[in-house]
């Protein structure tokens, strides 16, 4: 993890630009590091052998529950006052996303790579407005932090964001007229959510009506083995990364729905095995390993990119004469929808599982090719219907994104609510970043830690 730039210098390159966005400032308002304002609690490294899922202990806040209503991991152990965080508390997550959000739930434990934010005071600093000011910056910072793979927040680029800071008068009016808006923003987005549940229930009623349940009697009944040839890619190997016949293969992360991605192809050796593995126009792809309602997601490859191959991580079914590609992709996404394909696959952890020998007995209905080309007609009028709504809705969720960063950058450069010479203005503070400031917080904190609480283990816990 490299931040190329510290939140200063960051901050300073977005003024520079004249279009800083949510890290503007009014020219009237000073800024002011966020130690000079707030204190910034690491989380500790609890044992994970103390762990549980039981409701045993205290809840412990992970990176995954920053913005959660509650954390289903417990712990049982002992630990000091000072990593407990409260209703109300303000919580940064510092791996993956660097997320800023309240915490709701009850009482818990501040756990490694998150951190707990306190403002000292709130006639000085109102917490309401650092909340909202705050997650631009760790947005800033992530784009300007490299890794290889997840990327880390430490807690003294969090100490060094340099704040805005109105007089507090001003900040408390900014979060009323801002908290007033973006409820009602939220309010609309959920009506949005609830357009995009509809379509896709719309989708699915789609397929389950064109391919039922119980097929016509002029319908035939087979099975997925029957209905065509199927077939597992190339597995892939670290030796097959160089070679004599380097040809590009799709993956699992190619195949969406009925739709192919090939902005990321790789390429492999195929020496001697290309013309096994090599797809052509109207093979019906589908997910081998994927999470448990998705497995199975099938796409029809249509001849792009061309000469290309599969591997492992896809199941490649090749329709038999009197079976049309685009019916059997029908028939699969029918299966996926429905979660028959779940119910085939063979879970492990949270991936599913769909082998060639268990696609191979999932039945498969046949129509006469004349309904099969009929009712393909249908699906793709019905879908292009859910296709526009479906545009439509992430349009909405789009509008409504810009608009509620249009209304952050308003707030954090002093355009949303006007200013009030009555204010008083913000006090000077203490320079807070020193090393003498950070060894009397040290101090404070442990003559704050009481002795160690623990929660008594029982015997046995209850499955």
């Amino acid at each position: 993890m490299t931040l190329v730039l510290n939140p200063v210098d960051i901050v300073a390159e977005a003024e520079r630009s004249g279009a800083p966005g949510l890290l503007g400032c009014h020219e009237a308002w000073r800024r002011v590091p966020l130690a000079d304002v707030a204190d910034v609690r690491n989380g500790f490294a609890f044992k994970a052998g103390l762990f549980n899922h039981h409701g045993h202990g205290m809840p412990l806040i992970r990176i995954r529950d920053v913005g959660r209503l509650a954390s289903d991991t417990y712990y049982s152990g002992e630990y000091e006052e000072g990593y407990t965080v409260r209703t109300g508390d303000m919580v940064v997550g510092m791996d993956g996303d660097f997320r800023v959000a309240v915490w709701r739930g009850p009482e818990a434990l501040l756990n490694q790579r998150v951190c707990k934010i306190s403002v000292r005071d709130p006639d000085v600093y109102d917490p309401g407005f650092l909340l909202h000011v705050l997650q631009g910056y760790l947005d800033a910072i992530w784009a300007r932090t490299s890794s290889v793979t997840v990327k880390h927040l430490s807690s003294r680029s969090v100490q060094q964001i340099p704040l805005p800071l109105p007089p507090v008068g001003e900040q408390r009016r900014i979060v009323e007229a801002l908290e007033d808006r973006l409820s009602r923003l939220d309010a609309a987005v959920r009506e949005i959510e609830n357009a995009r549940l509809k379509t896709r229930s719309l989708r699915k009623a789609i397929l389950l009506t064109l391919v039922p349940e119980d097929p016509p009697a002029s319908w035939s009944v087979t099975t997925t083995g029957e209905a065509g040839v199927i077939e597992l890619g190339r597995q892939r190997h670290p030796a097959r990364h160089h070679g004599p016949e380097m040809r590009p293969y799709l993956r699992v992360a190619n195949v969406f729905e009925n739709r192919i991605d090939t902005a990321d192809v790789k390429e492999m050796d195929f020496s001697g095995v290309f013309a096994k593995y090599r797809l052509e126009p109207g093979d019906v792809l589908l997910n081998e390993g994927q999470s448990p309602h998705l497995v199975g997601r099938p796409a029809i490859y249509r001849g792009v990119p061309e000469n290309v191959a599969f591997t492992n991580s896809l199941l490649r079914f090749r329709a038999r004469p009197d079976v049309l590609p685009e019916w059997a992709l029908l028939v699969f996404r029918r299966h996926m929808h429905s979660l028959r394909f779940m119910r085939e696959a063979r879970i492990t952890t949270n991936i599913a599982h769909l082998s060639a020998k268990r696609l191979a007995t999932v039945e498969f209905p046949v129509p006469p090719l004349d309904e099969q080309k009929r009712l393909v007609g249908v699906c793709d009028e019905l879908m292009s219907g859910a296709d526009a709504l479906d545009r439509a809705v992430r349009s909405g969720l789009n509008r409504a994104a810009h608009l509620r960063r249009s209304l952050l950058a308003s707030a954090v450069s002093g355009r949303l609510v006007p200013r009030d010479p009555a204010d008083e203005p913000a006090p000077e503070l203490p320079a807070r970043m020193g090393d003498g400031h950070r060894a009397v917080t040290r101090g404070r904190r442990r003559a704050a830690a009481t002795a160690p609480r623990s929660i008594p283990v029982p015997q046995e816990i209850p499955l």
